[in-house]
């Protein structure tokens, strides 16, 4: 794609709080971080932050933008081709004699592949697409949100999301002339979408108002779309989320976005993940984590106890002796794998020692007789040696 003017104004690595040579999955977890901070559902009023933060992975999170982005930016102020343009001495200047600013855009399209000169290419289909780049237009990357349960992150699905967007008209392909029809090439740009306008010492492009930029003329446009070649309509998009998905995580289905104009491209449809909680199990990455309760003989005794798990209830030992708040880890109980790269993670057990509120008589009875056995003082004296001194 050509580069954008915000490319030249906003540092995108400033805004994910990234380093420019920060690795991808680096760039996805600060990006997962910021969504879930400012996404509008939980934090109102941050709309416009949450639009500036997605814009920046927009970019820097696709390989390819992403290196054209990394090019604008070492190009500088000499390569912005919306900064103002001035004579020698005057500000915004620095261009002498008489250059042409589509020039400048010959040269940035040179730089990423492209050119909009005839016998230029493009990569796109349509007619004149040989000879025109500013006649087509990418199609717009949309985003929506899934709310998902807590099992359906974790053991990842395939569902479908409904999406409301401009898609390639029914009726005439996206062609936008009426069936039986083909559009022809404009006569006044020549399949350029541009013409220039001679203002003495520069020469500026501008859209060609025959054709309206695109390049070609509809003479029988389309009954539906009018010869726009596009209409709006919900449809249903698959989308595959894949196993440990975590909550604000955002998912790309490529093509799935907006459809393209004068053939270009659709753009991507991206699924903000929101997970639901659980009311047994928590995650940390990849583990599961749970809290078990056992009573004061299991703990002191030693004991088996059953622990579920997301399918079916394990054995953990807990040996004599164990303290509350001690955490065991069961291999392989966490996160179903997903790739050979996320394999299966674990299931994190805190043992919680439980202290009943209410007692039998016989309960107190032996709890009483217990703590008979016990020395209280000693065992507070080793815990804290000094004040053990002092009372002596």
């Amino acid at each position: 794609m050509a580069p954008q003017r915000e490319w030249f104004d906003k540092d995108y690595y400033k805004v994910l709080g990234v380093a420019d040579n920060a690795a991808p999955k680096d760039i996805s977890k600060a990006y997962r971080k910021l969504a879930k901070q400012y996404h509008p559902d939980a934090n109102p009023g941050s709309e416009e932050r949450f639009k500036e933060i997605s814009a920046a992975y927009d970019v820097l999170g696709d390989e390819a933008k992403r290196k054209e982005y990394d090019e604008v930016r070492r190009l500088g102020a000499a390569g912005n081709p919306f900064a103002g343009m001035g004579g020698a001495g005057r500000p915004g200047g620095g261009f002498t004699g008489n250059f042409k600013v589509d020039d400048l855009g010959d040269l940035l399209g040179n730089i990423f592949g492209r050119t909009g000169r005839a016998g230029g290419r493009t990569g796109t289909g349509g007619p004149g697409s040989s000879s025109r780049s500013a006649n087509v237009q990418h199609g717009s990357d949309l985003e929506t949100s899934l709310h998902l349960s807590f099992l359906e992150a974790v053991n990842g699905l395939t569902t479908t999301v409904n999406v409301t967007s401009e898609v390639a008209c029914h009726t005439c392909l996206g062609s936008g002339a009426a069936p039986g029809t083909t559009p022809t090439v404009c006569q006044v740009c020549g399949g350029r979408g541009v013409v220039q306008d001679n203002q003495g010492l520069f020469s500026f492009s501008q859209p060609c108002q025959a054709c309206a930029g695109t390049g070609f003329k509809v003479e029988e446009p389309c009954p539906t779309c009018h010869g726009t070649g596009v209409e709006y309509a919900a449809r249903q998009v698959k989308v595959r989320i894949p196993p440990g998905v975590e909550d604000g995580q955002r998912i790309r289905v490529k093509g799935r976005g907006g459809a393209g104009r004068g053939g270009a491209p659709p753009g991507n449809l991206y699924v903000v993940v929101h997970v639901e909680p659980h009311p047994l199990f928590a995650r940390r990455g990849r583990d599961l984590t749970v809290t078990v309760p056992v009573t004061f003989a299991e703990a002191a005794l030693g004991a088996t106890v059953s622990v579920p798990t997301l399918d079916k209830p394990v054995t953990l030992k807990i040996p004599a002796g164990t303290p509350s708040g001690r955490t065991f880890r069961v291999r392989g109980k966490g996160v179903p794998p997903s790739t050979a790269s996320h394999p299966a993670g674990d299931l994190l057990v805190t043992v919680e020692v439980s202290v009943p509120r209410h007692l039998s008589d016989a309960q107190r009875k032996a709890l009483g007789a217990l703590g008979e056995t016990m020395d209280g003082e000693r065992l507070r004296a080793g815990a804290f040696p000094e004040q053990g001194k002092a009372k002596r």
